[in-house]
């Protein structure tokens, strides 16, 4: 099957490093943008009576060949130390690398969605876009296996250097960090970490319970 991109995703996050490892964990804004001839306006003619959306994209940010894939995956979840099945898990090294994500739609205009809480980093190629229906997608009694609830927000950020972004944009950045996004089998206080957001290398370690901004600085 030869699939194409019908749009690409705009977002201040320009890594996987300090993208949320689901949706929905972090109310990050971001537009899903369509490419000719795909921003056709009939093509997303009531989709406005929607508060969801999936969204079918690529792993675009993964450099391994599909032909380089393991049937098992250490996910962050369990420590990094666990092996699982890769079909048990959500791990972005796979044999077809697709993702799929639920969003919220904020709103919308010719040929753009705009939403928030997407898993997505700037430039996500989209294969597809389908509304979700909350009586056919939403199973709230499920079992969740290994990941049974979601992942809470367990650090306190504080700025050790003033913010440069807006206010919306400082919670979102502080949304992110106390999410923690670290690998799971790292806990070196002495370290340094950092991730591009909005134009902007963002640095930060990570003490206890708290994460501290140390610079922010243009990207190069």
């Amino acid at each position: 099957m030869d699939i194409k991109p019908v749009a690409y995703f705009r977002s201040p996050l320009g890594s996987k490093f300090g993208a949320p490892r689901q949706s929905g964990l972090a109310d990050i804004p971001g537009d899903i943008v369509f490419v000719n001839p795909y921003d056709d306006t009939n093509a997303i003619r009531g989709l406005d009576g929607f508060d969801y959306v999936w969204l079918i994209w690529g792993f675009s940010a993964n450099h391994a060949s599909s032909r380089d894939w393991s049937p098992t995956v250490r996910p962050p979840r369990l420590g990094g130390n666990t092996q699982i099945g890769v079909f048990a898990s959500r791990s972005p090294f796979r044999p077809n690398s697709l993702g799929l994500s639920a969003v919220r739609i904020t709103s919308i205009e010719p040929g753009i969605i705009h939403t928030v809480g997407a898993d997505l980093i700037d430039g996500t190629p989209i294969y597809d876009v389908k509304p979700y229906l909350p009586y056919a997608d939403a199973f709230p009694e499920a079992r969740s296996g290994f990941a049974p609830t979601a992942p809470s927000a367990s650090l306190q950020v504080v700025w050790g250097t003033p913010s440069p972004f807006s206010p919306e944009d400082t919670a979102t950045v502080e949304r992110i960090l106390a999410l923690d996004p670290r690998p799971a089998y790292s806990d070196d206080r002495s370290k340094a970490y950092g991730f591009p957001f909005a134009g902007r290398d963002i640095r930060f370690t990570i003490s206890g319970s708290t994460a501290t901004i140390i610079e922010v600085a243009p990207l190069q």
